[in-house]
């Protein structure tokens, strides 16, 4: 007899109903993961996507050859989003720990030391534990729901966790609040960090989020506070 799918399950079936089954993926290799999240600062989904393109085709995405490459066609990708110079700092920055800490192999790396992964990821700039879990998931080394600030966020509303004034102490108090819910399986916990993540950017924002078109809102605890003020 199959169990009934869990409160947070249901909540993502919802969803998966509202945006339709999410794409795959940019990047699934972690040092290409890595790139990706530095390529382009503040830029947006398409922008980022279009700055990745052009860099696989005109860089190329292993160790050697970002430190073989001129430093003026890294700033033009990198202008895709803004402070490219300090953009351009970091790509370099990743490629070197690449490959004089990991031997220009950072999937064997992690591989031959899985408990030491986290650890590893987290030298790289920007990757904290969000980014090193996110990293974990979509290679499908560990299966934990990693959530970047929208989905934390959607979570939160819903009740799930404490908002906390540390960012660290938010994200840890939702994911053990979730933690039971979860399916342990890699592909439902991929499109969850996805779906949560889509629906805080287009509907349950940080500022005026749009409550009245939310598909959760019957079960949100955020809305109903609202609705008592």
């Amino acid at each position: 007899m199959s169990r009934a799918p869990s409160r947070l399950q249901t909540f993502i079936g919802s969803l998966e109903a509202f945006y339709g089954r999410v794409a795959k993926p940019a990047a699934t290799d972690p040092l290409e993961m890595i790139l990706w999240e530095n390529i382009a600062y503040l830029a947006d989904d398409a922008r980022r996507a279009q700055a990745w393109e052009t860099f696989r085709k005109r860089i190329g995405t292993t160790p050697k050859e970002i430190l073989a490459a001129p430093r003026a066609e890294l700033m033009t990708i990198a202008r895709a989003g803004i402070l490219a110079a300090d953009r351009v700092e970091k790509i370099l920055e990743i490629a070197a720990i690449a490959l004089h800490e990991f031997g220009g192999d950072l999937n064997k790396a992690l591989d031959d030391a899985p408990k030491g992964a986290k650890k590893a990821l987290k030298k790289f700039p920007s990757i904290g534990d969000p980014g090193a879990e996110k990293i974990l998931l979509f290679s499908r080394r560990q299966p934990v729901l990693a959530l970047e600030s929208n989905g934390l966020r959607v979570l939160l509303r819903l009740g799930y966790g404490k908002e906390e004034k540390n960012y660290s102490a938010s994200y840890r108090s939702a994911q053990e609040a979730t933690r039971a819910e979860w399916k342990r399986d890699f592909d439902w916990l991929i499109a969850a960090h996805q779906l949560l993540r889509r629906h805080g950017q287009e509907l349950c924002k940080r500022t005026r989020p749009r409550c009245e078109a939310c598909p959760l809102r019957g079960e949100c605890a955020y809305y109903r506070s609202l609705m008592r003020t």
